[in-house]
């Protein structure tokens, strides 16, 4: 006679079968019409629509009837950043739970559904929103939207469901405290913003990931679901009426009205600082930075572009060519531009050898200050510009890639149009401009390092 553990695990197993099974009929078909989208659609022919459902909820449409399927990108104006003091990861455990079933489906049955489906769902969060990603087939669609309204309206926030996915966060922040470039990136923002929201560990730590509820869970998502904060984008193959009909079924039921708690603009941290955190590992890893311009500031776009011919342009850039192909310091080195809802910056990372650290910091300082203040020159600002605008196309040969762009215009508050203006803003940066806004972007003396290693030259900075 079975046992009943043996029992279970036979169980387990043959619902293991079961799920691989249809994921096996599902996934060639899926896959088929993604590549078919890939493959056929012309980069250069996106209208851009402005729908407003029945019951009042808008979003941007773009109709491809090309391949039978739709993708949608959505975000609630929230994140981590209102997550409680004590129950900082809040944001992200909600991300982890919302597909762990919902309504009268419990998290096994709710799974199955979606891979019956061949429906991809999932939710994730930054520090200033709450996103979901939702994409099917047509056929299934409606079944589909079910699911998605379900998932927004109906969560369970099961108990047992609630403590397997704490062990799962719990088990990765374990993993992230040993991996060099998050403790680097966290100290970062730690230092640089301190008790502002921007400060806090987003994933949590392990203690406020214990001590959250299934009630904190069902709170923050009363909160933050709302009407008034929602920004949707649909791809694909839907009409402007199907599409007002599903908005109003999946976010039609939610307040118009979210409770959100203020979060103040901010600054990093001004005077320059360096923190150094002491890990046993082969090479250490630097990230440095310092605020910036917000996205919507007149000179956003020439600090763009320099960023590109700086360090985000790959090989192409200036540290990459000194700090890697001219002295071999470093397998890696980068830079970006970060505009968040309350602060801005610019920041960059460094992996480098422990015995290279210091003169690593050193070079990547002087290249700024170089830019700063001699500007760039013409070949690298021209191969900038010309890069930018080249591979803007690429960022909407998909679906999702379309949604997900569209999506972050929407919530920086650009129109519909953007899209068809930008390469020519970027065209019309001159060289002046870029020279006039390295002065003021690349402040070095306020700049903010954190280094997790074992650096052999000394380098100034407190130990953590």
């Amino acid at each position: 006679m079975m046992t009943r553990n043996a029992a279970a695990r036979s169980h387990a197993l043959d619902r293991q079968r079961s799920t691989l099974y249809r994921l096996i009929i599902a996934l060639p078909l899926l896959l088929a019409a993604l590549f078919l989208l890939a493959s056929n659609r012309p980069a250069e022919a996106m209208q851009i629509k402005s729908v407003k459902s029945p019951g009042g909820i808008e979003a941007w449409l773009v109709e491809d009837h090309s391949n039978p399927m739709m993708a949608m990108r959505f975000s609630f104006e929230g994140g981590s950043a209102q997550d409680p003091s004590g129950k900082e990861g809040l944001s992200n455990f909600v991300s982890s739970m919302l597909d762990e079933g919902a309504g009268k489906l419990d998290a096994a049955a709710f799974q199955e559904r979606l891979e019956d489906l061949a429906i991809r769902l999932s939710f994730s969060d930054t520090q200033d929103a709450f996103y979901g990603n939702f994409e099917t087939l047509t056929a299934n669609r409606e079944e589909g939207a079910e699911l998605l309204r379900l998932a927004i309206n109906e969560p369970r926030f099961e108990k047992d469901a609630a403590e397997r996915i704490r062990q799962q966060i719990l088990a990765s922040l374990v993993y992230a405290a040993k991996d060099p470039d998050r403790v680097a990136s966290q100290e970062w923002f730690a230092l640089a913003f301190g008790d502002h929201a921007y400060g806090r560990r987003s994933s949590g730590t392990e203690a406020s990931v214990a001590a959250i509820t299934p009630a904190d869970l069902a709170a923050y998502r009363n909160k933050v679901f709302a009407r008034s904060n929602l920004r949707i984008v649909a791809v694909g193959d839907i009409t402007e009426a199907d599409l007002g009909k599903l908005l109003d079924k999946v976010f039609g039921a939610l307040p118009e009205k979210a409770e959100l708690v203020p979060v103040p603009q901010v600054a990093p941290v001004t005077g320059g600082k360096t923190k150094i955190i002491e890990m046993d590992v082969p090479q250490s890893v630097a990230v440095f930075g310092f605020g910036a311009m917000p996205r919507k500031d007149p000179d956003f776009l020439t600090a763009f572009v320099l960023n590109q011919l700086i360090g985000g342009g790959g090989f192409a850039s200036r540290l990459m060519e000194e700090v890697r192909e001219k002295r071999g310091l470093a397998y890696s080195v980068y830079s970006y531009l970060q505009p968040m809802r309350n602060a801005s910056i610019f920041s960059g990372g460094v992996a480098t050898r422990n015995d290279a650290v210091k003169t690593s910091i050193e070079l990547i300082r002087e290249e700024l200050e170089k830019v700063a203040t001699e500007g760039p020159n013409e070949a690298e600002f021209a191969n900038a510009k010309s890069y930018l605008t080249g591979s803007y196309a690429l960022r909407f040969d998909t679906n999702v890639k379309i949604a997900t762009q569209l999506l972050g215009l929407m919530e920086e508050g650009y129109g519909p149009d953007y899209v068809e203006k930008r390469n020519a803003l970027i065209d019309a940066i001159t060289l002046d401009d870029a020279k006039r806004v390295a002065k003021r972007l690349l402040d070095t003396g306020n700049m903010i390092v954190t280094i997790v290693g074992k650096p052999e030259t000394p380098v100034a900075g407190d130990k953590g």
